[in-house]
């Protein structure tokens, strides 16, 4: 008997502006199709903004959501424009659930390139409601991508650490810190801060500016000084690779920490939701049970005071019924079937294609 073919995993790249993302979309995406047989993924591409993406998505945010429009209605500036596309593209989702769970038979990585705009999933509905959804559904991992040349300053990495926890914990899905960019420096530096308290502590001490006229630690030293000791457990439960976007190195082993996060997956995260399913349903049918009984409550006083009420509210089976439904919405794209005529929006030039029928509603 055929072993069952195991379900693809999602991976979500997340990360600061500049740290590298959508190159290294393009080299696992390479990586992939290197791979014999190759192993041919479904990239998915949610920033509205970019003009250009090294790699050919299969779903892209751009083919929907008309980025410079959008903050020409919604008088935005650019970082409102991307969190306003991405809130907008999040109520069709579950049209892109649904073109991916056609080719979960056929691929073995669902990959997301994310917008640079961090806070999409520090604190926006529109990434929880996106991580929530392809986790539900499919095996994921978050693979936050680290400039590592950038943070080589104890400050700039306690920075990102404490935005990799903070998202960590919002998603409560397996988590991958991703050192990009190990070509230029190399991510050593982290990992003995990571895994030895002193190490930091000493890096700390050396940096300039951590002491005051008087000879005391700055606010600043303190403050890291703390959250060092705070984030020393945080560490044993994150898996670090190094990568180099450019040259490949480390690929395969970041590849080795995605397929060992499926059991951690599996044995963590899936029981979790299905106690935060179960949870929320029980108090769903608590409220149906609640309001379906002040009805009845209510019906029975109503028939109580007026008898002959009941006899004249009646449902007429000759009323007209209006179904017209609002078959405007622009649908979701899949590259896949069908090349998108106008490939890329050029942001530039603030203009819609000629095929798009978007008229997105004014607020309030």
């Amino acid at each position: 008997m055929a072993e069952e073919r195991k379900k693809p995993i999602a991976i979500i790249t997340i990360g600061m502006a500049g740290a590298g993302k959508s190159t290294f979309v393009q080299r696992i995406n390479s990586y992939l199709h290197s791979q014999d047989p190759p192993k041919t993924p479904y990239i998915l591409n949610l920033d509205p903004a970019v003009t250009h993406v090294p790699f050919e998505a299969n779903i892209d945010i751009r083919d929907t959501v008309n980025y410079s429009e959008v903050m020409k209605q919604y008088n935005l500036g650019p970082n409102g424009g991307i969190l306003t596309s991405l809130n907008l593209f999040t109520t069709k989702f579950d049209q892109v659930l649904e073109l991916v769970d056609k080719r979960v038979d056929t691929v073995d990585y669902v990959i997301l390139d994310t917008p640079g705009q961090i806070e999409i999933f520090t604190w926006s509905a529109s990434g929880a409601i996106i991580t929530d959804a392809v986790a539900s559904s499919l095996s994921t991992v978050v693979a936050y991508i680290i400039d590592t040349p950038r943070t080589s300053a104890p400050a700039t990495f306690m920075s990102n650490m404490l935005y990799a926890c903070s998202i960590l914990y919002k998603t409560k899905l397996p988590f991958i810190l991703v050192f990009n960019k190990t070509d230029v420096q190399s991510h050593q530096f982290a990992l003995d801060w990571m895994h030895d308290f002193e190490e930091f502590q000493a890096a700390l001490a050396e940096h300039g500016g951590t002491r005051d006229a008087e000879g005391e630690p700055t606010y600043m030293n303190s403050l890291m000084h703390s959250m060092s000791l705070v984030l020393d457990e945080f560490y044993k439960h994150l898996t670090a690779v190094g990568v180099s976007s450019m040259s490949g190195d480390g690929i395969k082993e970041f590849f080795d920490a995605v397929e060992a996060s499926r059991e951690t997956y599996e044995t963590d995260y899936l029981p979790e939701l299905a106690r935060a399913r179960a949870t929320r349903e029980k108090k769903l049918q608590d409220a149906k049970d609640e309001s379906m009984n002040k009805l009845l409550r209510d019906l029975t006083m109503d028939r109580a005071k007026n008898p002959g009420g009941a006899l004249s509210d009646r449902w007429d089976p000759n009323a007209e019924e209006d179904d017209d439904d609002d078959n405007d919405d622009e649908d979701i794209i899949d590259r896949t079937e069908e090349a998108w005529p106008g490939q890329y929006i050029d942001v530039t030039r603030a203009q819609r294609h000629p095929e798009e029928r978007i008229n997105w509603p004014r607020p309030g």
